[in-house]
């Protein structure tokens, strides 16, 4: 049946992901002293980790050659996904908003309204959904510009602590969606490598809900 292999997203979603396999007992020190390493290997438990931008473990999942990954909702909403989405991790934990100079206005007008976003999908559906026509332009860099220089009437973005923005004189005027890390698994691998996939999902399943326990105690 061999290994599972898992793609980590990098950076913040990385540390949190070995939080979960420390806590359900799985030896990642390998992953912790990766070096220049490209696939991870645990010494305890049939699990290999490959560590990769969050675009490319959706990539690797849906083309089979990893069996599970750890991505934002962000990302998935914004691709048009072929796996499952078996687990909400509930980490790193954000939102995606409307939001705009204060000056802005929700309301329908006869002006088309130009939306400035690193999302395009998800600001498409979302205007969709309204029922209103929008143009959207994408932006790689820093999207809070685009209404302050004029080139956007709204942005569509993920915001966290909302510091950012107020910062730069925007404000929230929609919430559109939650977003958190989720556990995503290959559709042949969830038939392929059934028992070992359930066996590990089970695993993390209860140690976040004994978490969640813990955090409400205290």
């Amino acid at each position: 049946m061999g290994n599972i292999r898992i793609a980590l997203t990098k950076g913040r979603l990385e540390k949190d992901a070995i939080s979960i396999f420390d806590g359900i007992g799985i030896d990642t020190n390998e992953l912790k002293n990766k070096g220049r390493k490209l696939i991870l290997k645990s010494e305890n438990y049939p699990v290999e980790f490959v560590l990769a931008k969050a675009q490319d473990v959706i990539t690797y999942v849906e083309h089979g050659v990893v069996d599970m990954g750890i991505v934002g909702k962000d990302t998935i909403l914004e691709n048009n996904p072929d796996f499952y989405e078996v687990v909400d991790l509930n980490k790193g934990k954000c939102f995606f908003a409307l939001a705009s100079l204060e000056s802005f206005s929700t309301l329908p007008s006869y002006k088309r309204k130009v939306i400035a976003t690193k999302y395009p999908k998800v600001a498409h559906d979302y205007f969709r959904e309204k029922g209103e026509d929008v143009e959207i332009i994408k932006i790689e860099g820093s999207v809070e510009l685009a209404p302050i220089l004029g080139l956007a009437d709204a942005i569509v973005d993920i915001v966290e602590t909302g510091t950012t923005l107020k910062e730069n004189g925007l404000i929230i005027f929609d919430k559109i969606c939650d977003i958190s890390a989720r556990l995503i698994v290959n559709k042949a691998s969830m038939k392929m490598k059934k028992n070992l996939v359930l066996d590990l999902v089970d695993k993390i399943e209860k140690f976040l809900l004994l978490s969640e326990g813990e955090v409400k105690n205290d």
